[in-house]
């Protein structure tokens, strides 16, 4: 139960939005659930015993506006169920159209909550497949509990009255019949629900795989890995069968159980009513109500079960999202957000602290001033921290002990989304959406016009190559951008930092995939980009920031040297070393 109350404590708000559809849907099908199971079925006992009765001409001829009548009244109910029917049908779909969309918005917001730590170790295709299963799995279960669920109690409360009128016997076999059917389906379903949860699990693990290789399919076919992602892939599914085989013969062993303990209380009914029918305590037509009302609950208890046997796995499958709901992120923004005062760009580090979760230390009480507008170069070898020191600015990951402000405030008493939007950051690697050339650069600023995206992509020299694509800026550039080259990838990142004009600037390896030509005129463009700007570049190249105001080695987590690249080679250090063995341009 602990499951069910996870989810519906995840689903009803979505779902209060639209009480009066909700109730409304309920209203409608319970009411058609009474009028076809329970009062239609009274009539036609009528019927049956006013035809079975023992009369002559005369009576026959009295009895045909009783029967006129009962008929009329059976074809106002078929008239009515199929009006509330459909009437109930168009509220469910408006209903579940409109939660639907709630929980999209609701699942996307939540999942993308977490930190960059979270993706990094999360396969994107599982939470697609995840999140897609959530929204679907609602749907399947709100229509299992309004049509089965819902439909059968309705239906088995309006029986239990009738029958406890008719034949208080049948009623005591009636109602026992169904609260051991029930009993049933619940004690297997609780094996049950395991099994489907294995299954799930072990389906969102293939997706992962899935979306693994196909992402990665340059590589599979560079380094010729295709038979042995075959192979592995063939492990995955093998246990995936496994996963599924129990689950699905569980529930043919279910189906096994209720089929024989259905077939013997029908068989123990009827005799029932046969032997209370020669006894003369109930007529033809209450035995033809009774076995009525016995076979179509029966139908309904199995068709639940089936049902409940989906309304579990449903719910299997909501569970690996609520689990990722109920997640508490690696960074959370402050409970109450100060007000974002961030304009000038005075960066500080002010005895800061950060271990890994591992126990890795990167700093320890590191200390660093960087002046509003001023310029810094970043160098030192893999290790040295300067990943760790932009991931710490932006707030991908949080200090252990101390703080870093900029301008003053404290950057954990902003919320994330206010800090890093006064952070332009160009990653080593360009990350570019599915989208056109005109949606990427314009997604570093709000409501950016044509004029600005042109503006940008010429400074960042991407104008000429973008006017040459066949839809110019209107180009879809493909999968994380690939179908553009690593250079082209590269300048358009840029056109988008630039376009973004925040007070602070990252380049981590910013011009690493441009050829020699191409960065002669980025680094201009990055000299009118930096006027004003506090400028954070990190580089292996390191002409790429000999023109530094300053210039900071670190290694191990520990400022080596700092000063310009003219002291620097003067005062024969680290970075003297480190350019010296340069190769190409790059840090060995």
């Amino acid at each position: 139960m602990s499951l069910f109350r996870s989810i519906f404590k995840y689903v009803w708000p979505s779902m209060r939005k639209y009480k009066f559809l909700f109730y409304g849907s309920f209203l409608l099908f319970g009411i058609r659930a009474l009028l076809e199971n329970v009062i239609k079925p009274i009539f036609f006992k009528r019927i049956i015993d006013n035809l079975s009765s023992s009369v002559d001409e005369m009576n026959r001829l009295l009895l045909e506006p009783t029967l006129l009548n009962l008929v009329l009244i059976i074809v106002i109910i078929n008239f009515s169920l199929t009006l509330i029917s459909r009437l109930g049908k168009f509220m469910i779909y408006d209903f579940e159209i409109k939660v639907i969309k709630e929980l999209r918005n609701f699942s996307f917001s939540k999942i993308t909550n977490n930190s960059q730590t979270f993706f990094a170790n999360t396969f994107a295709g599982s939470l697609v497949t995840k999140s897609n299963r959530f929204v679907r799995s609602f749907e399947t279960m709100f229509d299992i509990l309004i049509y089965q669920f819902y439909g059968t109690l309705i239906a088995f409360i309006g029986m239990f009255f009738v029958l406890y009128n008719q034949s208080k016997q049948a009623c005591v076999v009636f109602s026992l019949f169904v609260f051991i059917y029930i009993l049933i389906i619940i004690l297997f379903l609780k094996t049950k629900i395991i099994y489907d949860a294995d299954e799930s699990t072990s389906d969102s693990k293939l997706s992962g795989r899935l979306s693994d290789v196909f992402g990665n399919m340059l590589a599979v076919k560079i380094f010729s890995a295709k038979k042995n992602e075959k192979e592995k892939f063939r492990e995955i599914t093998t246990q995936a069968e496994t996963k599924s085989k129990k689950a699905w013969f569980f529930g043919g062993k279910i189906e096994i159980a209720q089929a024989l303990f259905g077939s013997i209380t029908l068989s123990l009914l009827l005799y029932l009513l046969i032997k209370l029918w020669l006894k003369g305590q109930i007529s033809t037509g209450t035995v033809v109500l009774i076995q009525t009302y016995m076979i179509t609950i029966y139908e309904k208890l199995w068709d639940l079960s089936n049902a409940m046997m989906k309304f579990t796995k449903s719910a299997a499958e909501m569970k690996e999202v609520v689990e990722i709901f109920e997640t508490v992120p690696d960074i959370e923004d402050p409970k109450n957000p100060e007000k974002l005062n961030m304009t000038k760009g005075h960066l500080v580090f002010n005895n800061v602290s950060f271990s890994y979760k591992n126990g890795q230390e990167v700093f320890s009480n590191f200390s660093i001033d960087i002046a509003p507008g001023e310029r810094i170069g970043l160098v030192g070898h893999s290790g040295a921290g300067k990943s760790t020191f932009t991931n710490l600015i932006l707030r991908f990951s949080d200090v252990s002990a101390g703080g870093v402000t900029i301008d003053g405030q404290d950057i954990r008493n902003v919320t994330q989304d206010d800090l890093r939007s006064v952070i332009s950051y160009v990653p080593q690697e360009s990350i570019l959406f599915h989208r056109t050339i005109r949606e990427n650069i314009a997604y570093g600023k709000d409501n950016a016009t044509d004029e600005d995206v042109i503006e940008v992509a010429k400074k960042a020299y991407a104008h000429d190559f973008i006017e040459k694509l066949p839809y110019k800026y209107e180009t879809y550039v493909g999968e994380r951008g690939v179908k553009l080259s690593g250079g082209e990838r590269q300048r358009v990142a840029i056109a988008r930092a630039m376009i973004k004009d925040a007070p602070i600037l990252i380049l981590d390896e910013a011009t690493s995939s441009l050829d020699s030509v191409s960065e002669t005129y980025i680094q201009k463009a990055f000299d009118e980009l930096m006027k004003n700007k506090t400028t954070i570049v990190i580089a292996h190249r390191l002409s790429t920031i000999s023109k530094m105001d300053r210039i900071i080695v670190l290694e191990d987590g520990k400022i080596t040297e700092q000063g310009t690249h003219a002291d620097l080679i003067a005062r024969g250090g680290d970075y003297a070393d480190l350019w010296n063995h340069q190769v190409g341009g790059f840090i060995e």
